[in-house]
């Protein structure tokens, strides 16, 4: 083998070899799981990188609200060695969250989310309130919902929607969570679903709006982090957090 196929094949592992950033923006940490994802024509935003630009009524957006709905109860690998052997399943809830991560105008930032009662003010900054926790997914409708006040939308910068495994087995595939996204009265629902089989990630980045004019861009994101700070770092709003335990 010549000397160039040797130096060639060092650079190649040596690029190789280097941290994948996130490429969001001027953030530093490295990027989340990305799994390649079937094609799913029949939802607008099917696939990660889809993005969709809604314009603002001439009156501005009354309310931006994000929905998420999921399976509650999904079949689980039984605990024990003759469980395995058996093939045994059981059924298991899973109790998810939803909650974002904001950027305002002004530099503000922060994290809107059910667990640590970060429920969020509508009539005060950051203008962005949880309906709260909603444990058992059995709920009508949306199990629970983010509300941005739409009149005051101009204020914020970006918002990142994420949904995070609190309780349950990371089986992002059947636990199916799905994602709408309601803006204007004449503007379709926007849907966004995951289609992933990870089950050592317990956080995934669903979708990110972005102030674009005092419209609204919105990208489906679909990456996977073990924790809150991974992703945090991953997208630059270089937040505190702590853990702990619901009561």
């Amino acid at each position: 083998m010549s000397r160039d196929r040797l130096s060639s094949d060092s650079i190649q592992s040596a690029s190789e070899s280097k941290v994948d950033y996130s490429g969001h923006g001027d953030a530093a940490g490295a990027a989340g799981a990305r799994p390649d994802q079937d094609v799913r024509p029949d939802e607008f935003l099917s696939r990660r990188g889809q993005s969709k630009l809604v314009a603002p009524p001439d009156t501005g957006f009354v309310d931006l609200t994000m929905g998420l709905a999921w399976n509650n109860v999904v079949m689980h690998q039984a605990e024990g060695l003759l469980n395995r052997l058996t093939k045994k399943v059981t059924r298991v809830g899973v109790d998810l969250d939803l909650g974002c991560l904001y950027e305002m105008k002004d530099g503000a930032k922060g994290a809107i989310q059910a667990f640590g009662e970060m429920f969020g003010e509508y009539d005060r900054p950051p203008y962005i309130h949880h309906s709260g926790d909603e444990r058992t997914g059995e709920a009508e409708g949306d199990d629970e919902v983010i509300t941005i006040n739409g009149q005051k939308w101009p204020d914020l910068k970006r918002v990142l929607v994420y949904a995070y495994i609190y309780q349950g087995p990371n089986c992002w595939s059947e636990i199916e969570p799905d994602l709408t996204i309601r803006m204007r009265a004449d503007e379709p629902d926007t849907h966004i679903k995951i289609d992933a089989r990870l089950k050592d990630m317990n956080l995934c980045a669903l979708a990110m709006m972005e102030n674009n004019k005092n419209g609204v861009r919105i990208t489906n994101l679909s990456e996977y982090f073990p924790a809150h700070p991974a992703m945090d770092r991953a997208f630059g709003f270089g937040l505190k957090w702590a853990d702990g335990e619901k009561d």
